[in-house]
């Protein structure tokens, strides 16, 4: 492990956070080094035994990405005279954009709350415990009831039942009070499930393919930005059809809601729950040891103990017993986290990806796409290739690592950024550089920022601190979202188009800096590992 000074957070300092190029990448080519014992383990796991604790935690980001694609469609469907099949449907700018922003203003209500809950949600779950611990099933006569507090599978629960509600509510919405109170509703699900999400598979997956399972919860968001651009296509030209293009995602959250329930929970956070005394050590140490046999299938073994040893040796080392106070988590390892997940999520959003790709439309149209139809139908194939590029970079980002990724790509946001700002200065007569402009942003967008912000913020808080901290790097992402996407309209009105899109040029350039000399690679290393070697 890393000398008492560096795991000690009395004795780091902020200027700690900034490590050089060099000192990163040393750390990096250490990252098979042992943690602490002298022998790294080999992580053994059935491909198929992780399908599952991936697939269910991630139909929550699917049902954010659905609700995006949805409401570009609903929005024209609800103020058409003759389809929306309302009395109401002569909506103002104001309203239509509550309709639009309602659930991200709910996400971040949620994400906030999800600071105070998070680490506090209890539920009662059975788990089966055997003397050899090698084979467990949660449906064995042989259990025993535990009280414990698994706060990641209980968030993803709620998030799903808001899920369900907030599109019940909005689908049946019988004026536009209570249709605002429904995109509310679902935004707290999306608050919750983008927090928790990312969380519960990041300590359940093997560190070897950590990456490419997080990634592919943002795979997983595009996935449902295009059904949503689908369905909405399908549906605009329907009576009411902007009623079915919200219900139309409840049945998806009953699947999470049930799947989420049937999980194990995280031995991580079971161990966590031991060390800090809120349940009796034998009891969760084996609960942990059921929980990994089930993350990791038949190809585990008999070594289940023996890694939960190790795992329960780890988090002692990194953690202490008391829960992390806010005032610890401004001071030495914890403060330099925050400062790596947020400041990585606001350049996320302030390099202009909501203005970017909520008015992909209007820069379309300029370009020639004037008729709805044909916004629609490029809107699907702007999902599409979001898809591709997603899927290279969940092949990709277990082999090149982070880093690269997030310097290549945003290097190409910097210059479509560039391209837009010129297009709308000096080209105004040449529409292919916006459209090649566009396509260029969306497919650096979704090899860096994309998947990799939210896989970093996963990845870089301490345990102790992995879900307050997550909270509040999820509430920074809402919160610079909604502030980018406001803001647009009258930036560009006070100072032009072209201007905006330079300014976010300039801001792409500033998080190449960041990045560089901040951000560590965290390819290949376990969770305890990174808190240990990178903190």
């Amino acid at each position: 492990m890393s000398s008492a000074a560096s795991s000690d957070p009395e004795n780091a300092t902020f200027s700690s956070l900034l490590k050089s190029s060099g000192e990163i990448d040393d750390i990096a080519q250490q990252q098979q080094q042992p943690l602490l014992n002298g022998v790294l383990q080999e992580e053994t796991y059935s491909v198929l035994a992780t399908v599952f604790p991936f697939l269910f935690p991630a139909l929550g980001g699917l049902l954010y990405g659905y609700d995006i694609g949805a409401t570009s469609c609903a929005t024209i469907s609800i103020v058409s005279e003759t389809l929306s099949g309302i009395t109401w449907y002569d909506l103002n700018t104001i309203q239509i954009g509550l309709i639009s922003s309602g659930s991200l203003y709910g996400a971040l209500i949620g994400s906030a709350l999800a600071f105070s809950v998070a680490d506090f949600l209890g539920l009662y779950c059975c788990y089966c415990l055997h003397d050899t611990f090698t084979s467990c099933n949660p449906f064995f006569p042989s259990k025993k009831w535990l009280h414990i507090s698994v706060g990641r599978r209980k968030e993803l629960i709620t998030a799903a039942v808001l899920y369900f509600v907030g599109a019940l509510i909005t689908g049946l919405s019988p004026d536009f009070a209570i249709l605002v109170i429904g995109r509310l509703v679902y935004g707290l699900g999306i608050g919750l499930a983008m927090h928790a999400a990312p969380m519960y598979i990041a300590e359940t997956a093997p560190s070897r393919i950590r990456g490419r399972l997080i990634s592919l919860k943002e795979f997983f968001i595009v996935i449902g930005m295009v059904i949503g651009y689908t369905v909405g296509s399908l549906l605009v030209d329907t009576v009411s059809g902007w009623r079915y293009m919200y219900g139309a995602s409840s049945p998806i959250s009953v699947v999470m809601a049930i799947g989420v329930w049937w999980l194990p929970a995280s031995p991580r956070w079971l161990l966590l729950c031991a060390i800090q005394g809120k349940g009796s050590l034998e009891e969760l140490k084996a609960a942990a040891i059921c929980c990994l046999c089930r993350l990791r299938g038949p190809a585990i073994g008999d070594t289940g103990p023996q890694q939960v040893d190790e795992m329960l040796t780890e988090i002692s080392c990194a953690c202490e017993e008391k829960e992390i106070s806010i005032g610890e988590m401004l001071q030495g390892k914890y403060l330099k986290a925050l400062f790596i997940g947020v400041g990585l999520v606001i350049f996320q959003q302030i390099t202009g990806q909501p203005s970017v790709l909520y008015y992909a439309a209007s820069i379309l149209k300029s370009a020639g796409f004037s008729e709805a139809s044909d916004s629609t139908r490029v809107s699907i194939l702007l999902g599409v290739f979001k898809l591709i590029m997603t899927g290279t970079a969940v092949l990709v980002v277990d082999k090149l690592g982070r880093r690269p990724l997030l310097l290549g790509g945003v290097s190409g946001l910097a210059i479509s950024l560039f391209l837009l700002g010129s297009y709308y200065k000096f080209l105004d007569n040449a529409p292919a550089v916006a459209v090649v402009a566009l396509l260029l942003y969306v497919g650096c967008y979704q090899l860096s920022f994309g998947p990799i912000g939210w896989l970093m913020i996963s990845e870089i808080f301490p345990l102790r601190m992995r879900g307050r901290g997550l909270s509040i790097a999820v509430v920074a992402n809402f919160g610079a979202n909604a502030i980018v996407t406001f803001a647009f309209s009258p930036l560009k009105s006070l100072i032009g188009a072209a201007n905006v899109f330079f300014m976010f040029g300039g801001i792409a350039v500033l998080s190449l800096v960041f990045i560089y000399f901040i951000i560590p690679e965290t390819k290949g290393l376990s969770l305890e590992e990174i808190e240990a070697k990178l903190l």
